[in-house]
């Protein structure tokens, strides 16, 4: 009998180390190593071809004499998820989804098996039972197909032999960690266990030309589970976020070999399931009976996609010494970085009031577009006035006070001018390559952030 072996593997970047180490020298954490044991006595098969199928010996090959074919991808029913993908599947690629629990990625995972109609789809659960799949398939709107096959197996190679047997168009794997490889003797859901999976479906993926999707586990620092090499294995890793008591969910690309990682794609969570929202605008906007004093709408862009949101400020004094700056969905050193501009170019005493800023919806911008909407959401509070419902803003703050351009300005107005705004505030140098004849909004140009406060509130 063989000897028994045993690797330590960091738990957070997934390094391997014969020995125990209280430092990790790849991520640098302390006391992440764990040990596991790896199975030696013979090589056990493991392999998703058939016995008589051939093998091919890959060779080198010039660059130059590589034909360079058309990028075909598979378009799927679900718009939202070929937007965040780049326009669809593409054969051979390997998809990691993750989010936090009860979140909806198999949900989301589900409707895609049951939308191709035309493609042969193996679900492969880990997690649930035939049974449980069946009634939540029955909440869908799309709950009959019969090209979807459900396989609760987490076994990889009992895995394989059943796509040996189905030769799918697609497989989904929910999920990674419950997978185990007889090649390792760890448990399932170890750093060893993981990288070996994926290692394995990589492998199956690029030499069938078969997408796979594979649902992850995220920590509790928002993390994906797992190694960190499981990222970089990957083609492409989304991640799903949401607040489980909000109905709307974002579905983000992170990383992205065959398209662009900032597209996002917007979900609404119904009882039959998950419902594409096409016009996200309207949900980041939210609806008031009357004027409201610092409540703005901002211009955004996430990706190739013209986003309008509500900004929403409120502005006290502050009761103890130090006051507040609390922004949610906003960043926190830019937040500071736009009241001192107004404190400073514009003369406003901010430094005695407590400032709370949040976008509505639950989105997270990072788009300095809009700057300008959030300094006049801060004075409309601060000063009590309000600013008209039809009324954008697009463009940056600098430290100076000054208004600067931003990217794609026509996508922005259009977009205003789509969803009814009369008015949108842009830079006076945004305007030199736009042709405001062409659009019906009125465009306002100004190089100061005092023009426009001088503008708007006298």
């Amino acid at each position: 009998m063989a000897k028994t072996k045993t690797l330590f593997f960091c738990q957070n970047c997934g390094h391997e180390s014969p020995k125990w180490m209280g430092k990790c020298p790849s991520c640098n954490q302390w006391n992440t190593f764990a040990e596991e044991v790896i199975r030696k006595e013979g090589p056990v098969k493991n392999d998703w071809r058939s016995e008589s199928s051939p093998r091919q010996r890959n060779a080198p090959h010039v660059l130059h004499e590589i034909e360079s074919g058309r990028e075909v991808r598979v378009a799927t029913p679900d718009q939202e998820l070929n937007r965040v993908l780049g326009g669809g599947i593409v054969p051979g690629s390997l998809i990691l989804i993750g989010g936090e629990p009860g979140i909806g990625k198999s949900t989301l995972m589900l409707q895609l098996a049951l939308s191709l109609k035309n493609s042969k789809v193996l679900y492969v659960s880990g997690e649930e039972s035939e049974q449980q799949i069946k009634m939540r398939a029955e909440r869908l709107t799309q709950s009959q197909s019969e090209s979807c096959y459900i396989f609760t197996e987490t076994n990889t190679q009992n895995i394989f032999l059943g796509i040996r047997e189905l030769k799918p168009d697609l497989v989904i794997i929910d999920s990674i960690q419950t997978l185990h490889s007889e090649l390792l003797d760890s448990t399932a859901g170890s750093i060893g266990q993981v990288r070996q999976c994926a290692g394995e479906l990589m492998k199956f993926a690029k030499e069938a030309n078969t997408p796979v999707f594979l649902v992850g586990h995220i920590t509790k620092d928002g993390m994906l589970a797992g190694p960190k090499v499981l990222e970089h294995m990957v083609d492409t890793v989304l991640q799903f976020e949401g607040d489980r008591h909000l109905a709307y969910r974002i579905l983000r690309t992170t990383k992205n070999r065959f398209g662009s990682t900032s597209e996002i794609g917007i979900y609404e969570m119904l009882g039959d399931g998950l419902r594409e929202v096409s016009n996200p605008s309207e949900i980041l906007i939210s609806q008031k009976d009357g004027p409201l004093s610092g409540a703005t709408i901002g211009a955004t862009m996430e990706g190739n996609r013209p986003l309008l949101i509500e900004i929403q400020s409120l502005v006290s004094p502050a009761s103890y010494g130090t006051p507040q700056r609390t922004p949610t969905g906003f960043d926190q050193k830019r937040l500071n970085m736009l009241l001192a501009v107004l404190e400073k170019r514009c003369g406003f005493r901010m430094g005695q009031h407590d400032v709370f800023v949040n976008m509505a919806g639950g989105i997270r911008v990072e788009d300095p577009a809009i700057d300008l909407a959030v300094c006049v959401s801060v004075i409309s509070s601060l000063e009590e006035l309000s600013v008209s419902e039809k009324i954008c803003f697009a463009a940056e703050v600098g430290l100076g006070g000054e208004l600067r351009a931003v990217n794609r300005i026509e996508q922005r107005i259009s977009e205003a001018e789509k969803l009814g705004f009369t008015e949108i505030y842009v830079s006076k140098f945004s305007q030199k390559a736009l042709d405001t004849r062409k659009v019906k909004i009125t465009v306002k140009s100004f190089g100061k952030l005092t023009e426009v406060f001088q503008d708007l509130f006298g």
